[in-house]
């Protein structure tokens, strides 16, 4: 997908760079797509691990058309939602990513007006070498936008500017072309991902996502044995037997209807409608999560939320130690409680709440506060007592969908089952 020449390459505001600046961000992206490693890094790399090979994936962005709530037990919003453009049994337009790695040159352009929210979610271990690719498929809806997309690590402390997702100060995606973005983690931690361009309209069109870097304390280091941890805590204290990933958006019906049907948003008016979590809303949370085929088609029991693949149902059996990872994207405070169940906070923002002299500073606690752009890493004992625990935000203005009667908005389920019931994770959110 890379045959047109330079100069045709950038769409509008994507030239804010300089000429000399932006020719040598292609040449870079061009080279990190096709080969291996600049011969000049690879002794730093080998002075830091023998084994740096990570991950190569493919985003696509693009637009389409998900379900963020049932109709049938939801008050219409004016106009705006259900948005009458939608087709059934969809309700609302968005913006969104979608993982296509694998997938060849047409059956990734196949994937155009299908997007999904939220973002495919991602996950590195540290110290290794990984590259991602995005492609700008360009919106179905809007042919007359020709935005780019960019994919920025929110909170990420490695990236250099080049591949850091600013418009400003590296590139942006325009329509038709890809780009490789290349990262190797230092940190771990819980992160998020989102398209910088125009972020303000993308962000809330559904361009979110959660990232997280594994700890290398995973491969046996630091004394504690080989396992799953959420940081390098030295003495085990961060170890889990189940990890589940969620991602806290709020939703502006109007905004969307407007972006669908060609009018302009005052954003400063913001006004959300719905309150999601991996781009859900209660009770279609705590159904389980879809996948796609292996040509990028949507799988899953309920068509209604085939491009909303990520559940944040939680499972587990009694006694585990559970791991969520919390992160918010939107432009509200939020704050997450579960009853009954003791939470205990080992990281903030994707730094772990301990000092250097190794002194542990974790909180424990029922509720959970979340500004925007904000992440935790939480971790739980599920109670010896099977049953269903609620994991919702406190305030009660965020329970419900589009202000009708009912639960909705940020509220799942967490399932405790017998010891031995819940089989072994095979993926985050499984």
């Amino acid at each position: 997908m890379n045959d047109t020449p330079l100069h045709r390459r950038f769409g509008r505001r994507s030239l804010m760079l300089g000429g000399l600046g932006l020719a040598g961000a292609v040449v870079a992206g061009e080279f990190l797509t096709s080969g291996p490693p600049a011969p000049e890094l690879l002794p730093r790399l080998a002075a830091v691990r023998t084994d740096v090979t990570g991950k190569t994936l493919h985003l696509a962005g693009t637009d389409g058309w998900v379900s963020i709530a049932d109709p049938a037990h939801t008050p219409k919003i004016g106009g705006f939602w259900p948005d009458p453009l939608a087709p059934t049994p969809r309700d609302l337009y968005v913006f969104g990513f979608r993982d296509v790695t694998g997938l060849t040159d047409a059956q990734v352009k196949a994937q155009r007006g299908k997007a999904q929210i939220s973002a495919p979610l991602m996950w590195f271990d540290q110290d290794t070498q990984n590259r991602v690719t995005l492609t700008n498929l360009g919106l179905s809806q809007r042919p007359d936008l020709v935005d780019g997309h960019t994919i920025h690590f929110h909170g990420f402390q490695n990236a250099i500017p080049l591949f850091d997702g600013v418009p400003e100060l590296s590139i942006s995606v325009p329509i038709g072309r890809d780009f490789t973005y290349f990262y190797w983690p230092h940190d771990p931690g819980t992160y998020m991902y989102h398209c910088h361009f125009e972020d303000v309209e993308h962000v809330q069109m559904g361009m979110t996502g959660l990232v997280f870097v594994r700890p290398t304390q995973n491969n046996g280091s630091l004394g504690q044995p080989a396992g799953t941890y959420a940081y390098n805590d030295g003495d085990g204290s961060t170890r889990y037997d189940r990890e589940f990933a969620i991602i806290l958006t709020e939703i502006w019906a109007e905004a969307h209807y407007r972006d669908a049907h060609i009018q302009v948003t005052d954003w400063t008016d913001y006004h959300p409608s719905f309150w999601a979590m991996n781009g859900r809303t209660f009770p279609d949370t705590t159904l389980p999560g879809s996948g796609y085929d292996g040509t990028g088609a949507p799988t899953g029991a309920d068509p209604r939320l085939q491009y909303q693949p990520n559940s944040s149902l939680i499972t587990c059996n009694a006694g585990e130690k559970v791991l969520i990872r919390l992160a918010s994207l939107g432009y509200q405070n939020h704050a997450m409680t579960v009853d009954g169940i003791d939470l205990t906070i080992v990281g903030k923002d994707a730094g772990l709440l301990k000092d250097k002299a190794g002194n542990q500073h974790y909180i424990t606690t029922n509720t959970v506060e979340l500004g925007p752009g904000e992440s935790r890493d939480v971790i739980f004992t599920a109670p010896s007592k099977p049953g269903t625990y609620l994991l919702y935000d406190r305030s009660y203005a965020d329970l419900d969908n589009a202000g009708g009667g009912g639960f909705g908005g940020q509220m799942t389920e967490i399932r405790v089952s017998p010891p031995g019931t819940v089989g072994s994770q095979t993926a985050p959110n499984t």
